[in-house]
């Protein structure tokens, strides 16, 4: 008896069941480029708000919005333009430079980018602080651009770090890269600090590992021995207060631990320039 009442169920539910599998299918791609659609028209909308925003600003102004599009990327770029309508200030804000003041450059990823803010608040008023128009990611980056993010202008000190995203280049080739680096920042004649790479937690799905960094960490110490580099130690500043500063299973810090950072690299800059 209950087989056949389970036979009969079956039965009468299934053309009920395919009708509503085949209309789902058929939904699918209508809502699909209905989402696509609502976005491209979020995007141009926000475009135009942000052209419009840039056509008031200082020619000096419209420049430097004109580098950060030729060199953000499809995913900072964005981010960059939704601040700037909201009249949110970031990393990238264009810096007037008090020409009585020393200038900084700050050149690193999105770790870099966390703590620009918390920098230029520390030298509010004792220094002109710059950031590089990107998220410079790994060493063979920085050859592509260096010339890009270093500009036309002097620069008193160059905080930079590379290593994150060089997490699986091999250690030597990862060398070879930065001392190329090293000695063109050299010819700027700027004070040189490198900033030791942040720990990455171990996670096997992003290919990468916490030993990963110690070990470039380490190759990155001996090349900036060898050529008289200052050394920011951000990864043992911050490694005590990982618990406390650090997104869980993340490379990236939350605000408390950005304001750590952005006060090391202040100091390490104030130490390095007396």
């Amino acid at each position: 008896m209950k087989r056949c009442v389970l036979w009969i169920l079956a039965v009468t539910l299934l053309p009920f069941m395919l009708t509503l599998t085949c209309t789902a299918a058929q939904n699918q791609p209508a809502n699909a480029d209905e989402a696509a659609a609502k976005k491209a028209e979020a995007d141009r909308k926000l475009d135009e708000q942000y052209q419009a925003l840039v056509k008031t600003l200082s020619p000096v102004e419209q420049d430097w919005e004109r580098v950060l599009q030729e060199n953000l990327g499809s995913f900072y770029l964005p981010i960059h333009k939704r601040q700037k309508v909201a009249g949110q200030s970031n990393a990238w804000d264009f810096v007037m430079d008090d020409p009585q003041l020393p200038r900084v450059l700050l050149i690193g990823d999105s770790v870099s980018r966390g703590y620009t803010q918390s920098v230029r608040k520390a030298f509010a008023g004792k220094a002109n602080v710059h950031r590089a128009p990107a998220n410079c990611g790994p060493t063979s980056s920085g050859l592509k651009n260096l010339d890009v993010w270093l500009g036309d202008g002097k620069w008193d000190v160059i905080h930079f770090n590379f290593g994150i995203h060089d997490r699986n280049t091999p250690v030597d080739e990862y060398s070879e890269r930065l001392e190329q680096l090293v000695t063109r920042m050299q010819k700027t004649g700027a004070k040189l600090i490198w900033a030791s790479t942040t720990p990455i937690p171990d996670d096997p799905e992003k290919k990468q590992a916490a030993a990963s960094i110690v070990e470039r960490n380490k190759a990155a110490a001996e090349m900036m021995t060898k050529h008289g580099v200052a050394t920011d130690d951000l990864f043992t500043a911050v490694t005590p207060h990982l618990d406390e500063m650090q997104n869980p299973n993340d490379v990236h810090f939350n605000a408390a631990g950005y304001e750590f950072l952005g006060q090391q690299v202040a100091d390490a800059i104030t130490e390095a320039t007396k």
